[in-house]
């Protein structure tokens, strides 16, 4: 079983940015709860295989009437930032009839692998503590036989976020009715095919994004018919030693992970050539060359791309990666399907 990540309890010496931060929330939890606030259990879907499951999840204080609201149909960006974590609070964690605790983070993250027999498939594991209400995290076990999987970026690559361009990066993030963000085109249904190709191969979302918009991204690639897979996100704001956390750290880590946890899946790595998305698979491809199947690029536009930092990939016929993978480019997911297929990787 994969060892349980470190990070759960308070760790001393923290940041000055994450001792004011620390501060200021203690101060308003204080106020918030004398006027009836209490804690919510956020569960986020996990994974895992034989005889584990990776556990994640976030407690937050919120109004009494949060949950009865239901009212998803005008849900700004900037709301999802609008919270406010219990720290280093208790959870328990029942599975396959086994209980176990976890403690919360100083932003309320659980991120922990605790031991579970539940067979392959999806299934789920029940989250509670005394003052919230309980809920059910679904979880993905895979199976032991599974060859092939997805690891996937999001933005630019499965939604229209402009992220190269940072103005509308922030009106889209903070300010834009969720449902108005679009999907890439194709995306979708190339994702779907694959799977469809290749039975119980895993689907993860790795992103820099922040854990506050979880829920909205669900709810995104479920509306636009995504398979179901993991989040992999991460927390914004101070972390023990710094100001912010590093998103290529994130997914680099992110990565080697995945890698270690199944050994005997090889990935398709899909991702967008503007960010840093074909520098961190390329790292990842010259240190774990066995668990590389294939890298797909979306290519943004010229003028996304030149804004970006990067240039455009001059053609679509598929070369060889730094392991003798395929790597390939297109600037939609039909365009990807055509070269997976004549690139033998479906």
């Amino acid at each position: 079983m994969p060892p349980t990540p470190a990070g759960q309890l308070a760790i001393p010496n923290l940041h000055r940015a994450a001792r004011i931060e620390d501060a200021v929330h203690a101060l308003v939890e204080r106020r918030l709860r004398r006027t009836g606030w209490r804690t919510n259990i956020i569960a986020y879907t996990g994974y895992g295989g034989p005889g584990w499951v990776r556990v994640m999840c976030r407690v937050l204080l919120g109004r009494p009437d949060t949950r009865q609201r239901g009212r998803l149909e005008k849900v700004r960006g900037w709301r999802s930032f609008t919270t406010l974590p219990a720290k280093h609070v208790t959870v328990t964690i029942e599975t396959g009839g086994v209980v176990h605790e976890a403690q919360a983070d100083r932003s309320g993250f659980i991120d922990t692998v605790v031991e579970a027999g539940l067979p392959p498939g999806w299934g789920s594991v029940r989250l509670s503590m005394p003052d919230a209400e309980p809920v059910e995290a679904p979880v993905r076990i895979l199976d032991p036989e599974v060859r092939f999987g997805i690891i996937s970026d999001i933005d630019d690559t499965v939604m229209v976020t402009a992220l190269p361009r940072p103005l509308l990066a922030a009106w889209n993030t903070f300010v834009l009715d969720e449902h108005a963000r679009a999907a890439v085109p194709g995306m979708a249904v190339l994702y779907e095919r694959l799977v469809t190709a290749h039975p119980g191969a895993p689907v993860f979302y790795l992103s820099t994004g922040a854990w506050n918009v979880a829920p909205t991204l669900t709810r995104f690639l479920s509306r636009h018919l995504y398979p179901a897979g993991a989040l992999l996100l991460t927390d914004w704001g101070p972390t023990q030693d710094r100001w912010f956390r590093s998103g290529r750290e994130h997914k680099r880590a992110t990565l080697a992970r995945l890698a270690k946890e199944f050994p005997d899946v090889r990935w398709l790595l899909v991702g967008d050539d503007g960010q840093h998305d074909q520098e961190i698979y390329r790292e990842f491809a010259v240190a774990h060359p066995d668990s590389v199947a294939g890298v797909a690029i979306r290519r943004l536009s010229p003028t996304q791309a030149v804004l970006a930092g990067s240039l455009p990939v001059p053609h679509d016929s598929p070369t060889e990666g730094p392991a003798g993978q395929k790597w390939l480019s297109a600037p939609d997911g039909a365009g990807l399907w055509t070269l997976l297929r004549g690139a033998g990787l479906v």
